[in-house]
């Protein structure tokens, strides 16, 4: 057909449910079908489903119980996906599907509860990748995806504290690793050498505070992702002689902001020399750019639509370095209306999150628009366990340190109250999920810092949870926060798990939020909270408490 198609209309297949989400959609390589995965209430449990694209019918097969996904092999009638363990919810097992067939056949059972699998395709289409992670190690298998019916083989057996990725170009497999690499680097082997290391060799060495957070394979050239300084940009690589990276031919790209984000687009076509980015900083909506990575010349292909008269020159954003308590440097993101009187203390919103090694980096957000036009300062408090400083910064905030997290985000408040940001009758603190156990926590350690705090779906009954192997996330998150099973990491947690340390004292007023679906934290905990704050604090404040009868974790 000519012109646009509607290959998916979520607006007609949402119709009559409370809830609805599509993932996906994943195209046959000869562009004939479609897979999508749908999930109607919000437990992140999705029914697959296929569409033939040139007669619009939904075919006969369907398949519950999955994450959505599905990756099509090179006959254009097969498909791997991956089916969620009844209770855990952990992905556990990788199916193959072919179209039109009744019995499926079982790839791969992760039988080690610690680890759950996600399934990919390589750059060159050539594989089929099937990765097992847990916290700290992780291990991949491919399949000839000429050939989905064969047994996947291992490109190296899974050891503790080794975590590596795998893509294929060339001939050649890029793994990017931990291996004597704290903060990672790129290595690159022939297949059927994968699982000796000594026959890897060095495509991007590791660099002492550059994180390298991922990379894009084309014919002619290779992309960084990197972060160095807190900051997520890109440098673009070419390659030299004997298919080897030319370290020496290679240039960041540079942008005009101080405080950014940048990462790699969506780059389907591996002969391309252009890189399709996404740029954005807390004053420059997302943007979508195309980078030719030989002119260097740069075209904004579409930006981010923002409602109303926005102008982006009407804000202004800067970067703070505040020294926590045990002497380490925390950088803290802020924005706020160019109009601001600085001369006296504003009203601040102070964000973080500090988990997984998961970093909360300076975007943009159309709905905080509303909150910086009246005068509110934003912050993000990039604490540690978030990885914004690289690899170390994550180990510093989880397991026994743990508490760094809510150290730092209490001398960052501080700070911005003694430096006249704000004062505490004008402050308040947000997080949600792990950055709502931080919330909870930082109420019981700091309480007359804020004037109000907001908790998203947070996780506050941790000892409890960690304790019940049943409920979803439980064994593979043992790396994260312990093993309440061993008596160190039982106290531990016992002394900072917010529920567990509410006293009888005044606490700001307070917002909880939370979705009765939530496969992530389940309900009962910000409810347990509530009632436990509600009976034991001394203050008249607002305690408010709204849960979504029809939402989950991000709903």
């Amino acid at each position: 057909a000519d012109g646009e198609q509607i290959i998916l209309d979520e607006n007609a297949r949402a119709e009559g449910h409370d809830y609805y989400a599509a993932v996906g959609p994943a195209v046959s390589i000869d562009g004939k079908t479609m897979a999508f995965g749908e999930d109607i209430l919000s437990r992140r449990i999705y029914t697959l489903r296929f569409k033939d694209l040139e007669s619009g019918d939904l075919l006969e097969d369907t398949i519950e119980g999955t994450t959505g996904g599905a990756v099509w092999a090179l006959d254009h009638r097969t498909v791997f996906y991956v089916k969620r363990e009844e209770g855990t919810l952990r992905a556990y097992q990788v199916w193959r599907h072919t179209l039109g067939e009744a019995e499926d056949t079982l790839v791969y059972e992760e039988t080690d509860d610690e680890f759950y699998i996600s399934v990919g395709r390589s750059r060159s289409r050539e594989y089929i990748l099937i990765a097992s992670s847990q916290t700290v190690s992780s291990e991949y298998r491919v399949v000839d995806a000429r050939h989905p019916e064969r047994e996947p083989q291992v490109v190296l057996p899974r050891e503790r504290d080794h975590e590596y990725d795998v893509d294929h170009l060339n001939g050649r497999f890029y793994i990017r690793t931990n291996w004597e690499a704290k903060d990672f680097r790129l290595m690159s082997v022939r297949p059927r050498e994968s699982s000796d290391k000594s026959k890897w060799r060095v495509e991007i060495p590791a660099r002492e505070g550059v994180l390298l957070r991922g990379y894009e394979l084309f014919e002619d050239y290779l992309v960084a992702s990197e972060r160095q300084n807190g900051i997520a940009g890109l440098r673009v690589l070419k390659w030299g002689r004997g298919g080897r990276v030319d370290a020496d031919a290679g240039h960041p790209i540079t942008f005009e902001e101080p405080v950014y984000f940048a990462t790699i687009g969506t780059n389907p076509e591996v002969e391309s020399t252009t890189l399709r980015l996404q740029y954005s900083s807390m004053t420059t909506p997302w943007s979508t750019i195309d980078y030719d990575m030989g002119s260097r010349e740069r075209e904004v292909k579409k930006v981010q639509r923002v409602l109303g008269d926005f102008d982006a020159s009407a804000y202004t954003t800067e970067r703070v370095m505040v020294t926590a308590r045990d002497g380490t440097e925390v950088p803290v993101s802020i924005v706020h209306h160019e109009d601001l009187d600085r001369s006296q203390p504003q009203p601040l919103l102070l964000y973080a999150y500090g988990s997984y090694g998961y970093s909360m980096d300076p975007t943009f957000s159309s709905v905080r628009l509303s909150l910086l036009d009246r005068g509110f300062i934003y912050a993000i408090a990039h604490v540690r366990g978030g990885q914004e400083m690289g690899r170390g910064w994550y180990e510093d905030g989880k397991l026994m340190n743990k508490k760094n997290t809510f150290f730092d985000f209490i001398d960052c408040a501080k700070h911005l109250t003694e430096e006249g940001w704000t004062a505490p009758d004008r402050l308040f603190g947000q997080g949600g999920s792990a950055g709502g156990l931080l919330i909870g926590a930082v109420a019981n350690m700091a309480p007359e810092l804020f004037e109000g705090l907001v908790a998203d779906v947070p996780f506050v009954d941790i000892v409890t949870t960690m304790l019940d192997e049943s409920i979803p996330l439980t064994t593979f998150e043992y790396d994260e926060w312990g093993n309440p099973n061993e008596q160190p990491a039982y106290e531990y947690m016992l002394s900072y798990s917010p529920y567990d340390n509410v006293t009888a004292q005044d606490y700001p007023h307070m917002l909880v939020i939370s979705g009765l679906h939530d496969s992530q934290v389940q309900f009962w905990e910000p409810a347990k909270w509530v009632a436990r704050l509600r009976h034991r604090k001394t203050d008249d404040n607002q305690l408010l408490m709204h849960m979504n009868l029809e939402a989950g974790h991000g709903g």
